[in-house]
């Protein structure tokens, strides 16, 4: 059993917790970490290689020549501008063998598009706050009281906290705008704004609540197995620093209902905020998000359940299931090496 874990970045930690799962599955295999530049999450790996940038029309091609020579059974990417590439070519994938553990085609859009996240999730029934991608939409709903200011502006793709602001005002919003799409133009989002550059920012209404992360944990074969809740305590750049994991049967089955619409494989990260006696959820990432830890912390282990299912095995339900009121926090970790000849 052979894993890839793509744009594998900080997430040296997930790469501990596959070959963890490699040991306890007893079915030997190694984890290979991928990443367009050298990174923490090489040091441990089994194999680490450098692979050519996402939007690199190689990129695609080098990762299915390495698969197939390096016989990898799953491709977790780990990044949110890698989903829609790898699952636009899960076919090919699974032509070589390998088994792309993200959304499909139609979800990747759904999560990585906030205005697509929006209106799926609105019109499906789920608690969303209200978004405009027209400013003058946003503008004519708050004269006519159906929104107030502050107003978040944030990037329509994107993660973390880059390019999110609190308008207060009109010139405040505007500002902020224009702002934002030149923020967007420096940066890595600039590939998927290319899409619909006019209207890459999304406007959306501002909650004040609690926050909450969720894991939902569907099998390989798009069901949901497992919702763990974390109740957010501390954040920062946009990911959570401490959270403690909760008990709560209303943000399970949301949580659940999500894993049913989005059929997704592998973890699906959704941020929700409670507020006004209302679950609203925020955002969704197809992947393992920087949350996942705190589930990990509280006994999840779905990487290993991920391995049982390639292996055709069924894991053990308490393996999914979160132990409430376990606290966690992140850590800096710096791993020293040494530089040969000196």
């Amino acid at each position: 059993m052979n894993i890839l874990l793509t744009s594998a970045g900080r997430r040296g930690y997930l790469v501990t917790y596959f070959k963890e799962a490699l040991v306890r599955a007893g079915c030997g295999g190694k984890v290979h970490a991928a990443n367009s530049s050298d990174c923490a999450a090489f040091e441990y790996a089994d194999r680490a290689v450098l692979a050519p940038l996402i939007y690199d029309r190689e990129y695609i091609p080098f990762l299915l020549d390495y698969c197939k020579e390096n016989r990898i059974d799953l491709l977790l990417p780990l990044f949110d501008v890698d989903v829609p590439v790898l699952a636009a070519a899960r076919e090919e994938f699974a032509s070589v063998g390998t088994t792309v553990v993200t959304a499909d085609r139609r979800g990747a859009e759904i999560c990585n598009d906030k205005w697509q996240t929006y209106r799926q999730l609105k019109d499906a029934g789920f608690c969303v706050p209200a978004a405009w991608i027209d400013p003058e939409e946003a503008l004519h709903a708050v004269r006519e009281g159906g929104a107030a200011w502050p107003l978040i502006v944030k990037p329509r793709w994107g993660m973390g906290s880059l390019g999110i602001y609190a308008a207060d005002d009109e010139e405040s919003l505007r500002v902020f705008l224009t702002w934002g799409r030149k923020q967007i133009r420096d940066s890595y989002m600039k590939y998927e704004a290319a899409k619909d550059e006019s209207r890459s920012m999304l406007i959306q209404e501002y909650l004040n609540g609690q926050e909450y992360g969720l894991d939902v944990m569907n099998d390989l074969e798009g069901n949901v197995r497992g919702v763990s809740v974390r109740k957010k305590l501390a954040m920062r750049a946009g990911e959570t620093d401490s959270a403690v994991t909760a008990e709560d049967p209303e943000l399970m089955a949301l949580g659940w209902r999500l894993g049913e619409f989005l059929r997704h494989r592998g973890n699906l990260d959704v941020d929700v905020i409670a507020s006004g006696g209302r679950n609203y959820v925020l955002e969704m990432n197809a992947r393992f998000g920087g949350g996942y830890p705190f589930s990990h912390a509280a006994g999840v282990d779905l990487p290993q359940a991920l391995v049982l299912w390639a292996l055709g095995r069924e894991p053990d339900p308490a393996i999914l299931a979160a132990r409430p009121g376990i606290m966690a926090r992140k850590d800096i970790c710096i791993r020293i090496n040494s530089i040969k000849g000196q």
